[in-house]
């Protein structure tokens, strides 16, 4: 019997996306003292241990640090990450991005990821609304269809992220999903949800590393 096909699950920032975008995190603090009514420094995601981290679990660390209780922040937390990433949209629109720096040979392997008949879908910590306009920029949106993958307002650990994303691929099996990441905690994730990992730096180091890893998993 045939296996499924692989599907194969990307982050963005620092796997696709190579530079930082300050405007995710100016977007949280902004949103976050508007619904919470908290008065945060500029640099409040800094303070946290944020790397790798969905914007929702990014918004509860942050709010602890000045402050707030649990029972105070649940209430707020779900539409809140849906205004950071409005407000991230607002920010986007006034500015151009040319030096926004794409991974190199990332278009290149992921067509050749889709002509082997991978699945392919983001997993990210980003909202989904912010992940899809960096991809509508780097010209990568195509490879990523609506309705898959996972983003950080979906939940706040990775590891049910990536069971969201299966979940959404028509219950995918997780011995044929493969993470592609580039923090210790993508490859931490993954090991809590059951399936396998690749990470820029320890596994391979370019894109046409990341092409023959799939397919020797194929």
């Amino acid at each position: 019997m045939q296996q499924e096909p692989l599907l194969v699950l990307f982050d963005v920032d620092g796997t696709l996306l190579l530079t930082d975008d300050p405007l995710m995190g100016r977007a949280v603090v902004e949103t976050l003292d508007e619904v919470y009514g908290v008065e945060l420094l500029e640099d409040a995601i800094g303070r946290v241990d944020h790397p790798g981290r969905s914007n929702k679990r990014i918004g509860r660390l942050v709010l602890r640090a000045a402050g707030l209780a649990d029972a105070a922040i649940d209430p707020e937390l779900d539409r809140w990450c849906a205004l950071s990433a409005e407000r991230y949209l607002e920010l986007l629109a006034r500015v151009e991005t040319p030096n926004w720096e794409l991974r190199p040979g990332s278009f290149e392997a992921l067509e050749a990821l889709e002509r082997d008949g991978m699945r392919l879908a983001l997993l990210t910590g980003n909202p989904e609304p912010a992940a899809r306009a960096r991809m509508e920029r780097l010209g990568l949106a195509r490879f990523f269809p609506a309705g898959q993958g996972a983003f950080g307002c979906d939940a706040e650990e990775r590891a049910d992220l990536i069971d969201t994303a299966r979940r959404r691929a028509g219950g995918w099996p997780a011995g044929r999903t493969v993470v592609v990441g580039d923090t210790p905690r993508d490859a931490e994730a993954a090991g809590e949800a059951g399936v396998r990992s690749i990470l820029f730096g320890p596994d391979v180091s370019d894109m046409a590393g990341v092409v023959a890893a799939l397919k020797a998993l194929v």
